[in-house]
């Protein structure tokens, strides 16, 4: 008599909760219960629900993060340095011409007459011109520094849409969470307080009241946490984009696994145009320029000049032209300063450039790997266990209702049905972070982060 009585008043709970729980969805139907909307083009402008609550689309969220990314900005501000040092690289002479002038006022004793003064004057033209090729150099530098700077403001970028996008995913999977563990909460009070109602009559124990009650407090911890988490997730998300956590909107796309669009070779062979490398191989071409420059400062410059005046007695005023070369001695000063600084910039630089080629090849081929077992998981977890579990569900309800099994073994299948779930919003969130850090790392088109 107990247990008809027990499996009637689990029934009543089930069956206020059932018509919106996805415990009880099959496989094929939970999985597009996730997927709350598609994903938007960044063009796309903020959706607005039926009672006026904001959305934040995927692409919108990238478009804050990429206008707003403090990294990427200081990159860019440092173009305008980098474009004038390259500017005043092109120029046609690296010194500037010297224009000189000379007015003089002699006095000379004449004898018997007193002093004769005389107004005399000179002016000058000089240039120093480099003769080893230091304007060559010196232009390879700048254009190598710029192209550097562009590849390292490319890979800000890419690397602030990287982050957005692995927190929009976050946020997105614990607000999945929030949801599965709100249903479960309501399933599990519903039957506490049904058995609670039937032990208050007589007809149900205090073992049985007692069970549910630590499964519905269980529960009840379970949304706290994931609460506190999507908190945490969702500060980290506004951080991101710099937002108020408290204007920011409730995230939207899909969580669901994407095709993939490359295989291991296209990355490993995408590795070397990433902007990243590419910002190192030119900061190495730069650093060599400059050493280069550095080697030419040794011999002299050449400094020519031309001057004209005007000396001699009023009388017999004489026109002088003069032309100047002066050369400097290198005796003593031989430039070993700049040339050590410059041959050691560039060793770092090699070193640096061979480190991260070797590491990020390295870690591409982890994150595929990883990248496989998450996709091979989710796929069990969709196609064997979550059908399987929703046959033992349907299974419950009949025994349940024929009064075949009491509270632990329905309790049982709805746990290993919670778990199941979790599971999966836990695997596809870890998916989908570890997708964007292999396209991130292995410098895929940036169009391939946008599911």
């Amino acid at each position: 008599m107990r247990s008809k009585t027990l499996a009637y008043a689990i029934g009543m709970a089930c069956a206020t909760w059932a018509a919106g729980s996805i415990l009880f969805m099959p496989a094929v139907a939970w999985a597009q219960s996730t997927r709350t909307a598609p994903v938007s083009a960044p063009a796309q402008s903020s959706v607005t629900n039926s009672v006026g609550v904001q959305r934040l689309t995927l692409g919108e969220a990238l478009s804050l993060a990429e206008s707003t990314n403090p990294t990427l900005r200081a990159k860019q501000a440092q173009l305008a340095a980098a474009e004038g040092v390259q500017a005043d690289a092109n120029a046609l002479l690296f010194n500037n011409p010297q224009l000189s002038t000379d007015l003089t006022r002699r006095s000379v004793p004449q004898v018997g007459q007193g002093n004769e003064r005389r107004q005399e004057w000179s002016a000058g033209l000089s240039q120093t011109l480099e003769i080893a090729g230091q304007r060559g150099y010196r232009r390879e530098a700048a254009d190598a520094a710029l192209a550097a700077l562009r590849a390292e403001i490319a890979d800000a970028r890419r690397s602030a849409r990287a982050t957005a996008s692995q927190r929009f995913y976050r946020v997105l999977a614990l607000q999945h969470r929030v949801v599965l563990e709100d249903q479960a909460l309501k399933l599990f009070e519903g039957t506490a307080a049904a058995i609670q109602k039937r032990r208050a009559a007589g007809e149900d124990t205090k073992l049985d009241a007692n069970i549910a009650t630590v499964e519905a407090e269980r529960a009840r911890n379970q949304l706290a946490i994931a609460q506190e988490q999507l908190l945490a997730a969702r500060s980290e998300l506004s951080a991101t984009i710099q937002l108020p956590p408290s204007s920011l909107p409730e995230v939207v796309g899909e969580l669901a696994m994407t095709p993939r669009r490359f295989s291991l070779a296209e990355l490993l062979a995408a590795v070397d145009a990433q902007p990243r490398l590419r910002a190192l191989v030119e900061r190495e071409n730069s650093a060599t320029s400059r050493l280069k420059l550095e080697q030419a400062s040794t011999y002299p410059d050449v400094t020519v000049g031309v001057n004209v005046g005007r000396e001699g007695p009023g009388t017999a005023r004489e026109r002088l032209t003069t032309l100047t070369v002066s050369v400097p001695l290198p005796l003593f000063k031989r430039n070993a300063t700049g040339i050590g600084q410059a041959r050691s910039e560039l060793s770092q630089v090699q070193i640096e450039r061979q480190t991260t080629l070797r590491d990020t090849r390295a870690s591409v081929n982890a994150l595929w790997l990883r990248l496989d077992s998450l996709e091979a998981r989710v796929r069990r977890l969709q196609d064997s266990m979550l059908p399987a579990l929703a046959d033992n569900q349907q299974l419950s309800v009949k025994s349940q209702q024929a009064g075949q099994i009491g509270l632990l073994e329905l309790i049982v299948v709805n746990r290993q049905a919670l778990d199941a779930r979790r599971d999966l919003n836990d695997a596809l969130s870890e998916y989908q972070a570890t997708r964007l850090e292999l396209e991130l790392t292995a410098g895929w088109s940036q169009n391939a982060t946008q599911p």
